[in-house]
């Protein structure tokens, strides 16, 4: 009789851990946890809308939407610094991945978020720098500056600038961007 006490008294606790909870962290992330959620500084995410209720936006909300570019791009080095490949996941446009491609990404991203970070820049074709700022052009001849208007700067994607383990050997990871529902999202 008391073995089988004991048995239930372990099964008890596995049962309790089992449990994931949906926490928002202070930072406004989306975060999932087998602790309670003030324990990790976080609170309780709501619960989902009701279907019909509150309207299609409601329906549609999302906790990393990043709303303009310089949010995406901030928001994305702040998850490579936390080293969580989940929270980059969480600016990954997914449309359309199959599950065995999510998995290859997966890794891809966790090599992303293993390594350093060291900046990360928007990047610009069609008459701007990295920075979005118009280019002076000058006539290589007489160093005359040329009148004709610079190409209207055309967002292609984010540059990822790490370093390897060791720590000096440089390495680049270029996203393009994507704006799908008023948010900004990256894909490799």
């Amino acid at each position: 009789m008391s073995f089988l006490a004991g048995c239930a008294f372990c099964a008890a606790p596995a049962q309790a851990m089992a449990q994931v909870r949906q926490c928002i962290a202070a930072d406004g992330t989306m975060v999932y946890t087998d602790k309670q959620c003030v324990d990790i500084g976080g609170r309780e995410r709501p619960a989902d809308p009701v279907p019909g209720v509150g309207g299609a936006a409601a329906r549609y909300y999302r906790d990393s939407c990043a709303r303009s570019v310089q949010d995406l791009a901030y928001s994305l080095s702040s998850a490579i610094q936390s080293g969580d490949v989940n929270r980059i996941a969480g600016f990954y446009d997914w449309s359309g991945m199959s599950t065995a491609n999510g998995y290859r990404l997966m890794d891809r991203l966790q090599a992303i978020a293993n390594r350093p970070l060291v900046d990360v820049q928007p990047m610009y074709a069609g008459g701007a720098n990295a920075y979005g700022e118009d280019i002076v052009r000058f006539d290589e001849a007489t160093g005359a500056l040329l009148t004709a208007p610079p190409r209207p700067p055309r967002l292609v994607g984010l540059r990822v600038e790490q370093t390897l383990a060791n720590g000096s050997t440089p390495s680049r990871t270029v996203f393009s961007v994507r704006r799908n529902q008023g948010c900004w999202w990256v894909r490799l």
